[in-house]
């Protein structure tokens, strides 16, 4: 027998209302003792048990994934109401001036790394990659946090590792959330860092 597919799918919008308007979709659930409340960004496209009382998922998303249902999550990410088109897109992940990380209003403004100027300061090598800019994201969690002023060659031998002392990011979230860094990087550049 195969194992179970576990997955975790996120996809980034810059509405996500749009989409739901567009697809036949049951909101997922969190069902805590006796809370019941619809999941932030989870959402089941195929057959599910529903709940018409709430409109939503009539099991908790837990449960659903250990049953083998397939969630996906849908995020609103406002950086993405700044690109055109797909080309605008592409041309936003280019190179960044990673130098604009050593300046802190720049960093500021910047998505998922906006409060994390002190610690970008502790690191004793800049970030000039994606790699090491989705190192840094992921160490910024509290499950790797210990990694924080060691060396990214230090940071790498661990820091995909599960971990069960708290909340940490899989390589490929960090990586896809890198990505987003860059493009974000590149709209402030291209606007002359004036985005809010």
């Amino acid at each position: 027998m195969p194992d179970k597919f576990n997955s975790d799918i996120d996809i980034d919008l810059a509405d996500r209302d749009q989409l739901l308007t567009l697809i036949d979709h049951i909101p997922a659930s969190i069902r805590k003792s006796d809370t019941i409340k619809k999941h932030p960004t989870g959402i089941y496209v195929t057959d599910i048990p529903y709940d018409p009382l709430h409109n939503l998922c009539a099991l908790d998303y837990e449960v659903a994934e250990d049953r083998g249902y397939f969630k996906l999550d849908l995020l609103n990410v406002h950086v993405y109401k700044l690109v055109r088109d797909e080309n605008h897109l592409v041309e936003l992940m280019r190179e960044p001036k990673w130098d604009n990380l050593d300046n802190k209003e720049f960093v500021e403004k910047l998505i998922h790394i906006n409060n994390q100027y002190d610690t970008l300061c502790k690191m004793p090598e800049p970030i000039n990659s994606i790699p090491r800019l989705a190192m840094f994201l992921a160490i910024i969690r509290p499950g790797k946090r210990h990694l924080i002023g060691k060396t990214y060659k230090e940071i790498a031998e661990t820091v995909w590792d599960k971990n069960s002392d708290g909340y940490y990011f899989k390589k490929s979230h960090s990586i896809s959330y890198a990505h987003l860094v860059v493009v974000h990087m590149n709209l402030l550049d291209s606007l002359g860092h004036t985005l809010d």
